[in-house]
Parts: C-alpha cells; sequence; structure tokens
C-alpha cells in the first residue's frame, strides 16, 4: 500500500522533466529581456522602455510564484502524508508488540483436533493447572527448553502432508517420523508436558502463514511472553515478531475450547455467516 506518492512516481518525474524546462525558459526570457534592455536603451523612450521591463518582470514573476506555489503543495502533501503513515505505523507497533496475544471471544475448534482428542483423550484431558489464569514464569533454562525441542523436533521429523500419509485432507497426530505443521506442534507439546511444563502453557495455535496459507505453530504461554514453536524455523520468538496473523488457538482455561485471535472473526458480520453456514 502507498503512503504518499513516492519520489519516484510518474508524475513527479513529469513535472521534474516538463517544469524544469519551463523554469529554463524562463530563464532564458528573463535573459533576454536583459539583452532587449542593452539594444533598445539606445533607440527605446525611456518611458517606454521602462514600463516594457516592468511588465516582463511581473509577468516572470507570476509565473515562478505559480511554480514555487505548486512545489510547496506538493512538497507540503509528501510531509504530511509521510508523517501520517509514520504516526499509523508507530501506532500499529505498539499495538501489536504486546508481549502477549489478544483474545477475542470463542472460536469453533479445527475438525482435526476435534477428532485427535476423540482418538487420544488422554491428551486433551483437563489438568488441575488448567483452570488458573497466572502465567507459567517460565525460568532461563525452561526458555532453553523451547529453543532445545524446537530444534530437535524439527530435525527428528520430515515433513509429509495428511494426504501423502493417511489419504486425506486433515489428520492430527502425534508423529514418529514424518508429519506436516500441526504433528510438529502436538509432538512438541508432549515432550514439555513430559519435562514439566503445565499443558495450560501450551497451545496449539492456528495461523496464516507469510504466503496466506493454513499454518499451525505451538504457544508457549509465559509471563516472560508468548512464544512460537514452530516448524519453518529453529528459532524460538516472540508472537509478534513472526510474519504471521493469528486466526485461533487452544484456551489455557481448559484444551478443549479454542479461543480467537483475530477480531474481524469475531465481528458480527462473520458470527452471521457461521450462523447461515449451520
Amino acid at each position: 500500500m502507498r503512503c504518499g506518492v513516492p519520489f519516484d512516481d510518474p508524475q513527479l518525474v513529469q513535472w521534474n522533466g516538463a517544469d524544469r524546462s519551463q523554469a529554463a525558459g524562463q530563464h532564458d526570457f528573463v535573459a533576454n529581456a536583459r539583452k532587449v534592455k542593452g539594444k533598445r536603451a539606445v533607440t527605446a523612450p525611456g518611458v517606454v522602455q521602462a514600463f516594457a521591463e516592468r511588465v516582463a518582470s511581473l509577468w516572470v514573476g507570476l509565473r515562478g510564484m505559480r511554480v514555487k506555489a505548486l512545489v510547496l503543495i506538493v512538497v507540503s502533501g509528501l510531509l504530511h502524508a509521510g508523517s501520517a503513515a509514520a504516526d499509523n505505523s508507530r501506532i500499529r507497533a505498539a499495538e501489536h508488540a504486546s508481549l502477549y496475544m489478544r483474545v477475542f471471544g470463542q472460536a469453533i475448534p479445527p475438525f482435526g483436533f476435534v477428532q485427535f482428542c476423540q482418538a487420544y483423550p488422554q491428551e486433551c484431558r483437563p489438568t488441575p493447572t488448567s483452570g488458573r489464569e497466572q502465567r507459567f514464569n517460565a525460568t532461563p533454562e525452561r526458555l532453553s527448553e523451547l529453543d532445545e525441542v524446537n530444534r530437535y523436533v524439527n530435525r527428528l521429523i520430515r515433513p509429509a502432508t495428511d494426504q501423502e500419509l493417511f489419504g486425506v485432507t486433515e489428520r492430527w497426530v502425534i508423529p514418529t517420523d514424518k508429519g506436516d505443521c500441526e504433528d510438529y506442534a502436538l509432538l512438541k507439546r508432549k515432550i514439555l508436558i513430559e519435562r514439566g511444563w503445565p499443558s495450560s502453557a501450551l497451545l496449539m495455535t492456528v495461523v496464516r502463514d507469510e504466503l496466506g496459507e493454513g499454518h499451525a505453530v505451538l504457544t508457549a504461554r509465559t509471563l516472560q511472553g508468548d512464544f512460537i514453536l514452530d516448524n519453518k524455523v529453529d528459532e524460538v520468538m516472540l508472537w509478534y515478531m513472526k510474519p504471521y496473523e493469528y486466526i485461533m488457538r487452544q484456551s489455557f482455561l481448559d484444551p478443549n475450547v479454542w479461543v480467537s485471535l483475530n477480531p474481524q472473526a469475531y465481528s458480527p458480520a462473520a458470527i452471521a455467516v457461521v450462523r447461515n453456514r449451520q
């Protein structure tokens, strides 16, 4: 999206070319008037000569003022647009740079997750810590575990689609050697829970990636921030550092409940669409 007019815009290029020629013509006109002044000083009457010079000077001055006014208008518009764009960018950055994701109501769980919980109910059973609202206070050692487990699973599991593995478009499983994005996340969640992480701090999350395609990651919900474990990269990052649009994730209160991370998905219009489909 363009904010204001860039300096290499064709309109400005055209202005810089055409009006510069006009400015050069104006400069030549002044020089010619001075030559005329020198030649006519011998033959023309003084009053007529002075009047002609005055008219020429006013004409050049008026044209110069119009050009200057146009330049000031264009520059003022560019500065205003640039300032407004910078202000908007700072506002968006301030909103987006929160350590914690914002929740916008309840969401319908992914169908693959529902099937997974039916097949492996022990993986979706609420624990005594599930209903606690306080965040998990991750020590530096715990945060290092996130990095270690993320890298380990990313190297252990080879990428493969559900169609290739099971002949279906969607199936969530805990993989042993091959899997797709949600399978990576499920295995990371399982390993971290075995290492003592509370399940309420490890939340399956659905996003739209940088290509606009569906993708699943694991969110580690801690007091230090919401961290993303991703099979696409080994580095664990805070959620806002990823180039993703966040759609939904598990609730920390109940792993069977999902919440919306997209304010538009929870708008009245979106709710009406869901009701019409039902």
